[in-house]
């Protein structure tokens, strides 16, 4: 069963998109559409065994893909990485900026230590994978890079850290989308709400009845879907986005919009089934996070 994109066969034919955090969750899912849609996905990660897992799915599946072992967060490795992706393919001509992570803290128990590994994953490593695809291919032949921030408007409590560090890219997407133009590069941001990705798996289990409950704050009444994400990252990747540039993508169901005190109508199962806001579910890959599975047998401790 190939990947059921919505986007033209062959939309991507001949292009080189590099994916950091390519070997999991939603970045996994972005390089197997991509790759579907005939570009070849070059992922990026810190673990070689879960890269080449995804780049055999993706050749499997009658794609292109390999892989590069890289912690964005060190400037000399994403300089070489990206010297050696052009030094292969001759041009990069589109960077998915996914990687990323945090955990679950209030901000008087952040050290110094913890804020700083927060912000050079989700902020730095993302600045300098781009500005390094740029000076290295993109100021030559032009192109589109899209970051994944996440839903950080009204706040981000538990994760102060992530939500300054993702604030930063929108900051910086919008400043790069302006020096970077007269290029002919586009900069744009994706920005994800509660998505049903494989990475909710990393969180305690302890939360797991925490993020179930959070749907009942969705006006739409459901998480996201990996495919879902990665159309949105395709749709400013491709020509059809010719014109837009600095901008940030929203998609959470309308979650930020809710305001406390008035009250909520979340659609119920029968109503997420209408054609206007049915999950898409393309990623023929794709896995059902643990705490979603409800028919999972009980685990022991």
């Amino acid at each position: 069963m190939p990947y059921g994109s919505v986007f033209a066969s062959g939309l991507f034919a001949g292009k080189v998109v590099l994916i950091t955090g390519g070997g999991t969750g939603i970045g996994r899912c972005v390089a197997h559409e991509l790759a579907a849609l005939g570009a070849h996905a070059v992922l990026i990660g810190r673990t070689a065994q879960t890269l080449q897992t995804v780049v055999n799915e993706i050749e499997e599946d009658g794609g292109a893909a390999s892989f590069h072992v890289c912690d964005i967060r060190q400037e000399e490795q994403v300089k070489q990485t990206v010297a050696a992706v052009v030094a292969r393919h001759g041009r990069v001509d589109g960077l998915v900026n996914n990687a990323g992570g945090q955990y679950l803290t209030p901000l008087e128990a952040i050290s110094a230590k913890g804020w700083e590994a927060v912000i050079s994953t989700n902020l730095t490593g993302g600045f300098l994978m781009a500005r390094e695809c740029f000076v290295q291919s993109m100021t030559r032949n032009g192109g589109a890079i899209v970051n994944i921030v996440a839903d950080m408007w009204g706040s981000m409590p538990g994760m102060g850290h992530s939500g300054a560090a993702r604030s930063g890219m929108v900051s910086f997407t919008e400043t790069a989308a302006v020096e970077w133009a007269g290029r002919g590069v586009r900069v744009n941001a994706v920005a994800p709400g509660y998505i049903a990705s494989s990475g909710m798996d990393k969180y305690p289990k302890e939360l797991a009845p925490i993020l179930r409950e959070m749907t009942k704050t969705i006006p739409l009444g459901r998480c996201g879907t990996e495919s879902e994400t990665s159309a949105a990252v395709v749709f400013l990747l491709s020509p059809a986005a010719a014109f837009i540039s600095g901008s940030t993508l929203r998609m959470d169901g309308a979650r930020p919009q809710h305001r406390s005190g008035w009250p909520i109508r979340v659609a119920d199962a029968k109503v997420q089934q209408r054609a206007s806001i049915k999950p898409f579910e393309g990623f023929h890959r794709a896995q059902t996070p643990k705490l979603f599975q409800t028919d999972a047998a009980p685990t022991k401790d």
